[in-house]
């Protein structure tokens, strides 16, 4: 009886992550006919994804137990190996990193956003899966990290891998209210 149960639990988690991937698909599809340009929908996917990173932070820094990281590299290794495992199923490789060390890529071997997916020919400048970079924006910000995130590779455009590329800006000081410490 457990044996079944345990391997219930694996279905719901493969029919969940089927579900999000199709939820997401139709909301893609909802923005590009409210938007008129492939511009204006990246715009929005960034701005939700911002959103939910914002708010995914606290899931996130209560759920993995993870402490302050001390440098970029350390941030970059447990968004790889704990955020994005956690929350997609997956574990990118981290690599190209700048030689002054304030910027990578993250290489997806396999996006989950993209299952199912084939950009019709009219949105060929759509990025499919934007919704990532505003995640990571939005999370990185609310621990005091300003970085620009985008995507330089898709496998939906005919890219071998899926590839974002994440620099670091700047480190966000704490501005307190005057007369609040």
């Amino acid at each position: 009886m457990a044996r079944q149960g345990s391997r219930g639990g694996a279905e719901s988690k493969k029919m969940s992550s089927e579900l999000f991937t199709l939820t997401y698909g139709a909301l893609v599809t909802q923005l590009c006919k409210d938007y008129e340009n492939d511009e204006d929908v990246n715009k929005q996917l960034d701005k939700m994804g911002y959103n939910i990173g914002v708010r995914l932070v606290e899931d996130f820094l209560a759920r993995s137990n993870v402490g302050r990281c001390h440098d970029f590299r350390e941030t970059a290794d447990v968004i790889a190996k704990v955020a994005f495992k956690m929350y997609l199923g997956i574990t990118p490789s981290i690599t190209n990193w700048s030689p002054a060390g304030d910027e990578f890529s993250l290489i997806l071997e396999n996006n989950p956003l993209v299952d199912f997916v084939e950009l019709p020919d009219n949105h060929s400048s759509l990025i499919y899966s934007n919704l990532l970079c505003g995640v990571l924006r939005g999370a990185l910000e609310m621990v005091q990290m300003a970085v620009d995130v985008k995507f330089v590779q898709d496998t939906l455009k005919g890219d071998g891998v899926t590839e974002i590329r994440m620099k670091f800006i700047k480190r966000i000081e704490d501005n307190l209210p005057v007369g609040e410490e």
